[in-house]
């Protein structure tokens, strides 16, 4: 057994990976295929710009469709999306949100009112 020869070991695990993977972009550089380099580096640009792009569009998107505005029977403050239907927490009035603001669900022919309360009555003379 050759007990006088020293072993020499490099322990680079971190390293060793990068090298790796440098040596095989060089070497499809060198042969000619550094298209298969440029695409994966366009395939990694575009998976860390899709959430950015993604999160301004969402904001936009939620700037045109959100809207607060108070319940037409109980003026309790209320939030939804722009042309769908939901029901006051408050009163538990089903209403629908059209052209940014509340207004209730009425079926077809009826009219709705407001009441005014007349604080002095004054009569008239002929």
């Amino acid at each position: 057994m050759n007990q006088g020869t020293p072993k020499i070991s490099l322990n680079l695990p971190r390293i060793s990976n990068w090298l790796i993977l440098l040596g095989i972009a060089c070497v499809l550089v060198s042969i000619g295929l550094g298209w298969i380099v440029k695409s994966l580096l366009i395939v990694v640009g575009f998976f860390l710009l899709t959430p950015v792009v993604g999160f301004f569009a969402l904001q936009w998107w939620l700037k045109r469709n959100l809207i607060q505005g108070n319940c037409p029977v109980c003026q309790y403050e209320l939030t939804g999306l722009n042309q769908t239907q939901c029901q006051c927490t408050n009163c538990g009035e089903p209403l629908k949100i059209e052209q940014g603001h509340f207004s209730r669900m009425t079926p077809p022919g009826t009219i709705d009112v407001t009441a005014v309360e007349v604080s002095s009555v004054q009569q008239l003379e002929d």
